[in-house]
Order: structure tokens, then sequence, then C-alpha cells
């Protein structure tokens, strides 16, 4: 299996968005079958991590030719289908949303803190709760690995994951899970402490045929543990 990882605009060496634009979803999935089409890649399985899982999601909807299956990993479903957004943020949101194309800017300046952070708390970004740590305090190397790829993330600042934000928080997204029509499993850990299996319930509900996998004792690093059964999912 060959695998290729594509970093959406504004993550390690893709190029933000121009000022002003507003980040979709649908233009993250197209950039992905643009990479295809540079590699010469006729189709591909799709996995998508966390927010990845839009993303691989809106691309098999839009392109059914060229995507053969989809593994949606610890993926969020919509704030108003199954909350999970702190109430605390919600008031800003509400505001961006008048002004999507300045959205990034606005969110850049919010995780400025994160983006600079050590890597302990950029790891956490991505590796919470109890069973998350029990990971990582297992195996150093998958701590290390993990603080490698958010050094990375954020070698441009917090463009990347401001545009990542408001491309599901501000913007409508611009795609109907139910337009999927290749196999479809969503992977969530039983002890994901931001994104509950709640979340996959609510995808797989509205994906045409897809299968749910609920992992106990394991938590948002469902990727990680679970990285063998994904691609197996997918292959």
């Amino acid at each position: 299996m060959r695998l290729v990882g594509v970093d959406r605009p504004g993550y390690g060496g893709s190029t933000p968005l121009a000022a002003g634009v507003a980040p979709t979803i649908p233009a993250f999935a197209d950039d992905v079958v643009a990479v295809l089409d540079h590699l010469g890649v006729a189709e591909a399985a799709l996995a998508g991590w966390s927010a990845g899982g839009r993303v691989a999601l809106a691309a098999a909807g839009r392109h059914p030719d060229r995507v053969t299956a989809v593994a949606v990993v610890a993926t969020p479903a919509p704030q108003e289908a199954v909350p999970w957004i702190p109430e605390e943020h919600l008031a800003l949101l509400d505001r961006l949303a008048a002004d999507p194309g300045g959205a990034t800017a606005v969110l850049t300046q919010v995780f400025a803190e994160t983006a600079t952070a050590g890597a302990a708390e950029q790891v956490a970004q991505v590796g919470a709760g109890p069973a998350d740590e029990a990971v990582l305090a297992a195996d150093p190397a998958c701590r290390d690995r993990l603080a490698s790829m958010m050094a990375e993330a954020f070698v441009q600042g917090a463009v990347g994951v401001a545009a990542d934000v408001a491309s599901y928080t501000v913007v409508p997204w611009g795609f109907e899970p139910a337009a999927v029509g290749v196999p479809t499993t969503a992977f969530y850990g039983e002890g994901d402490v931001v994104v509950t299996p709640a979340h996959g319930e609510w995808y797989t509900s509205r994906v045409p045929g897809a299968r749910l996998v609920t992992v106990p004792g394991v938590g948002h690093l469902v990727a990680v543990t679970n990285w063998a059964d994904v691609l197996a999912a997918v292959g």
C-alpha cells in the first residue's frame, strides 16, 4: 500500500490561502484530488483523522470516480448535531460567520499561543484524556512522532489550523454525507473525551452503508493505536 499524506493550506510546506479567502471543505477535498492528478494516481482510498475525515468524505462525494473507500477516524460531527465545542468559543464563531473571509486571520491570532507552545502542550491538542495519556506513557516513540507532526503543522504559525477550524465551524460544510457512495468505515475510541462515538453514529447514520467501529480503552489517538485496522478497512 502506498501512503500519501497531504498538508492542507497553511500546514507544513503548503501555501496558506490568500488573505480574505474563506476556507471550505470542498476546496480542501479538491486539493486532495489535485495531488492525485499530480502524482498520476487514478484512484485511491482516503483516510481522514479528526478534521481530515470531513475532507475525505467530501472528496468521495465530489469525485466518486477517484475514491474507492473512506475511513473516518475520530472526526467531529456538526456542532448542532452533536455538541462538542466549548461554550466559551461559540460566541466568537457566531461572530465570525458574518465575515467568513476574515475568519482565518482572526483564528490565527486565537491559536498563536498554541503554535509557539512546547511539544507537550501541542501533543495534548490531539491526545487528551486518560486513554490517550496511557498510550503516550506506554510508547515514548509515539509521543515523539506526534510532537514532530505538530511541530511541522505549526511551522508557518497557526494559519493552517485556523483555516481548518474556520472551514467547519464558520463556513457551511458544502457537502452532504449522504452523497458518499463508496464503502465507508468510521473508527472512534470509546475513551475519547472530546469526540465521542456519538459523532461516529451521526456519520454512519447518514453515509449509506457506513460501518461504525468503536474501540474500547482508546481515545482520540485511535488513529495511532488502530492504524492497521484503518488500512485494512480501506485496502
